[in-house]
């Protein structure tokens, strides 16, 4: 990214990272995910220090175990809304805590994304003047979302208060108010999730 103010780039430095680690981890027996162990090392800190490059700041959403995430080296935001609200109540919290005007989530369970996907997402936002930007990838011929990967404005935070103050939990839903566009990857494989067990065996081979 260009260190110019341009209109037609977004700077690093203006970009806070994200580690989504705030879920149950329900279709993994109830542990918290970010903290299980990949080659010796948490999955949530795989995923932190893959994306600190990436931005120029970083912080984690958990809702549990929080001194672990803590000593991991960057704040940790509990959800603000009560009763793991998924990825948007995650979101949300990210967006109340960033100090710069975009902000990029990645998920604490896919610690392979590649090393240039927020350049490659805040281009496309920039060139395409989009309010978010989220990754889709070539899974079985057809191009598939991934919203937990995705860069958005800060500004864009009341627009969420109010949609989850309506009862509203649907991600798709609530991007689909905004400017958002898809960024096709083909590294399908770089965002393989471990949401289950053997996926994180899987992961580890």
């Amino acid at each position: 990214m260009s260190s110019n103010n341009s209109s037609n780039s977004i700077r690093k430095e203006d970009i806070t990272g994200l580690v989504l680690a705030g879920g149950r981890g329900s279709r993994m027996g109830g542990v918290d995910k970010g903290l299980q162990n990949h080659r010796g090392v948490p999955l949530a800190l795989h995923a932190l220090l893959r994306l600190q490059p990436q931005v120029g700041a970083c912080m984690i959403s958990a809702n549990r175990n929080l001194s672990a995430y803590e000593a991991m080296g960057a704040p940790v935001w509990p959800d603000s809304i009560d009763g793991y609200a998924g990825p948007l109540a995650g979101l949300l919290t990210g967006l109340e805590h960033a100090e710069t005007p975009w902000l990029v989530t990645v998920p604490c369970d896919t610690p392979e994304f590649p090393q240039d996907f927020v350049e490659r997402l805040a281009n496309a936002a920039a060139e395409q003047g989009a309010d978010i930007a989220m990754v889709s990838t070539q899974e079985e011929g057809e191009l598939r979302r991934q919203p937990v990967f995705c860069l958005l404005r800060t500004d864009l935070v009341e627009s969420l208060v109010a949609y989850l103050h309506a009862g509203e939990r649907k991600f798709d839903k609530w991007t689909a108010l905004h400017r958002v566009i898809e960024v096709p990857f083909d590294e399908f494989a770089a965002f393989f999730n471990a949401n289950t067990k053997e996926e994180l065996q899987q992961l580890q081979r």
